[in-house]
């Protein structure tokens, strides 16, 4: 009943959903996924470098992170993720029978989309534990393994993803497939919105995705080499009080004569 409910829903208004679909995917959610791996490659620069970039970031404090999140990033995120698996459940795959590279782009962008959602859902749960509860933190998300990322310490972060084999290979493949999904999105949101709808425009809009999606695949590179590379023991052992808005190389006031440079 619900799904037929929905489904009408999706056929009353499709013209608007679908082009909200598309702008939640490219402005809040898109844009925080390129904030979130330029803010997480960082790392490759140092575990001081990347422990000043989450300072400033949580240093606007839990009650406006939220206010920002839910309406910006979360909200937009469920949305274009229910929307996008009620597209993929209407589509035609016929890749077999049409092997052309605009059916495969699209066999792609409906398969990365599937990969992305069920990667997010866990990364947040991974990471974050999803809800804020401390009852739940404790009782539930860190018990069943998530919660792994305590923006106090970023080294936790590393050490989740190098907790095993198989979470370093979903966290590859997921990045992946985000940020294939985004920059082919760009691409057919030109074609949703009328940007580009000639072939000339069309293949120029192939070259700017390409340029967007290797630019992208560098800075998702280095926040996987670095995530996965990054002797934890060696950070642990490093770490040191700091002011969280004191520039990275800056000593804090805590800190005593033999420590200072």
């Amino acid at each position: 009943m619900l799904k037929a409910d929905l489904a009408s829903l999706f056929g009353r208004h499709e013209f608007f959903i679908r082009r909200l679909h598309s702008f939640t995917g490219l402005v809040p959610v898109g844009g925080f996924m390129v904030f979130h791996l330029a803010t997480n490659a960082s790392i490759a620069d140092g575990v001081e470098i990347f422990q000043y970039r989450v300072n400033v970031i949580h240093g606007l404090g839990p009650s406006t992170i939220m206010m920002l999140e839910w309406p910006f990033i979360f909200l937009p995120i469920l949305f274009h993720a229910i929307v996008g698996m009620m597209i993929v459940s209407r589509g035609k795959r016929n890749v077999t029978a049409y092997p052309y590279p605009e059916n495969i782009r699209y066999t792609l962008q409906r398969w990365t989309g599937v990969i992305a959602f069920f990667f997010i859902f866990w990364h947040v749960f991974h990471m974050h534990g999803w809800l804020k509860f401390e009852w739940w933190l404790d009782s539930v998300a860190k018990p069943l393994g998530g919660h792994r990322f305590d923006p106090a310490r970023v080294i936790t972060a590393a050490e989740a993803i190098q907790a095993s084999i198989w979470i370093r290979l979903f966290y590859i493949v997921g990045v992946l497939c985000c940020v294939y999904h985004f920059v082919n999105g760009i691409w057919t949101a030109g074609i949703t919105w009328g940007l580009w709808i000639s072939p000339r425009a069309q293949r120029t809009a192939s070259g700017l995705a390409l340029v967007v999606g290797l630019f992208l695949g560098g800075i998702s590179a280095a926040a996987l080499y670095g995530m996965n590379t990054i002797d934890t023991s060696e950070a642990q052992a490093g770490e040191t009080i700091s002011d969280p808005t004191a520039p990275p190389g800056k000593v804090p006031p805590e800190a005593s004569i033999a420590e200072r440079p």
